[in-house]
């Protein structure tokens, strides 16, 4: 009887090696859900735009679209989350363009018509070179404003942490891609095996810029505790707004009272 328990145990145990192993080796691919096809453009819902080519310091080419808006004040560099590429935020640019801001978005390496493969020092150099776009042909950074959605949240940190911009935007983000996996996989090493980090936490305290926050209670990918969390850890001025929607729909499910808040945040910069 014990020698079978011993041999039960020791079934267990490789397998649940077996689990962490493969966790450790497809983390990347747990991570990042890239599409290539760009099916739509904004021209679709009425915005001029120009394409835009950027190279990284790793020496990738990057996509993204620069949409203006006349008279614009602010303008806006957008960074979206894990999946799919810039041709599935055209509502977001809608949005922006409503409130009254021209919008940079990229897809980062591997994303869209982007070159490379995705990382996380890859998304870094992205947000970076997108920045350097924007200063060097089209505005100062004192009228830029990053705003991060999900995954693209921590690169938004990471970005006003290193260059200081007028305001950042986070919006169902997370504080760190340890915390989020420890909720999704609490039976898992997660702190021990993972190679892919995105502190926002360690960096939040870095941060100088107003900062607007939104996150929803139904928020199934990312919780709204590590929004909130985040949120806390923020040193300066900003504020909080409670979405409702899940993690995809909640800049649509929230309508007005979305497009409300970016509307009042940008204004108060």
């Amino acid at each position: 009887m014990v020698g079978k328990l011993f041999m039960l145990l020791g079934i267990a145990a490789s397998i649940y090696i077996a689990i962490v192993g493969m966790a450790y080796l497809s983390q990347s691919r747990m991570i990042y859900f890239p599409t290539g096809a760009i099916n739509e453009t904004p021209q679709r819902i009425g915005l001029d735009y120009e394409d835009v080519w950027l190279t990284t310091i790793d020496g990738t080419r990057i996509h993204g679209w620069y949409v203006p808006k006349h008279g614009a004040r602010w303008t806006v560099l957008m960074l979206h989350g894990n999946g799919g590429n810039i041709s599935h935020r055209l509502q977001t640019l809608q949005i922006l363009n409503e409130v009254g801001a021209s919008t940079l978005i990229i897809d980062y390496h591997g994303y869209g018509r982007s070159e490379g493969r995705p990382s996380e020092q890859g998304t870094y150099e992205d947000a970076l070179a997108a920045w350097a776009f924007l200063t060097e042909t089209k505005t100062s950074a004192a009228n830029i404003v990053i705003f991060g959605r999900s995954l693209g949240g921590a690169v938004a940190v990471w970005l006003a942490a290193k260059v200081n911009p007028a305001g950042l935007i986070l919006e169902s983000t997370f504080t760190s891609l340890t915390d989020l996996a420890h909720h999704h996989y609490p039976l898992l090493p997660v702190g021990f095996i993972s190679r892919y980090k995105y502190d926002s936490l360690a960096l939040a305290p870095k941060i100088t810029s107003p900062a607007l926050v939104l996150h929803s209670r139904t928020d199934t990918i990312v919780p709204f505790d590590l929004g909130v969390g985040l949120f806390d850890a923020l040193p300066g001025e900003k504020s909080f707004l409670e979405m409702q929607g899940g993690h995809n729909d909640g800049f649509y499910s929230t309508g007005q009272k979305y497009t409300n808040g970016l509307t009042r945040f940008l204004k108060s910069l």
